[in-house]
């Protein structure tokens, strides 16, 4: 029975990551292949190639965002762009969102972007129990007048999924950053701590400074 078991684990130890890997994947291409339903029947592959083959909407959404990409790079595209921009911008409803989202997609996609730059350990939610963070930015603008000048923000994610998380805005004095890339931060927080960056040891710490 010992040896069974031991067989069994690590039969679930080889296949559970190729599955899971092999899900998102799969989860991945079919999504992409929805977006050739924009595109009129008659130039659909499926119709003129007889069959379906997946992975050609991944093709089809990457030469899309280029095109786009190579668009709005030069001067009358960048001039629609902007247009663009101004027009949702006068919609009520879709101006605040467009706007709040546009933000957090400049900030993450852009090259001179600082967001998920550093990784932190705060204490969270209460004193004496620590999680990692991520580092955002600086409070600026109202938040700013209303908060101590040595204020950092950062947002907490949760695991294992780090895509949810929180928002929060603590004093400096009370993050420590640690000495691991964001990538190593992140697979710690989806693995809950179970990878650890580096290896059985600690990572080492330093105060964070401006």
């Amino acid at each position: 029975m010992a040896a069974l078991r031991k067989w069994l684990f690590s039969g679930l130890l080889v296949l559970v990551p190729l599955i899971i890997t092999l899900w998102v994947l799969d989860w991945v291409v079919s999504t992409l292949d929805q977006t050739l339903r924009i595109l009129p029947m008659a130039w659909q592959p499926d119709r003129w190639l007889g069959m379906h083959i997946p992975g050609l909407g991944v093709v089809f959404a990457l030469v899309v965002v280029l095109s786009i990409g190579a668009m709005a790079s030069n001067i009358i595209g960048n001039k629609l762009v902007h247009w663009w921009h101004a027009l949702l911008h006068r919609i009520p409803v879709v101006r605040s969102i467009y706007s709040g989202v546009k933000q957090v997609s400049d900030t993450l996609f852009s090259e001179k972007g600082n967001a998920f730059r550093q990784a932190l350990l705060v204490q969270w939610p209460h004193d004496g129990m620590w999680t990692i963070a991520f580092l955002t930015g600086a409070p600026a603008g109202e938040l700013a007048r209303h908060l101590p000048d040595d204020c950092l923000s950062v947002y907490v994610p949760t695991t294992p999924n780090p895509t949810g998380g929180y928002f929060v805005m603590v004093p400096r004095s009370r993050c420590v950053e640690l000495a691991m890339s964001v990538d190593e931060a992140l697979t710690y927080v989806i693995s809950m701590g179970v990878i650890v960056p580096g290896g059985p040891k600690n990572p080492k710490l330093k105060t964070v400074v401006a």
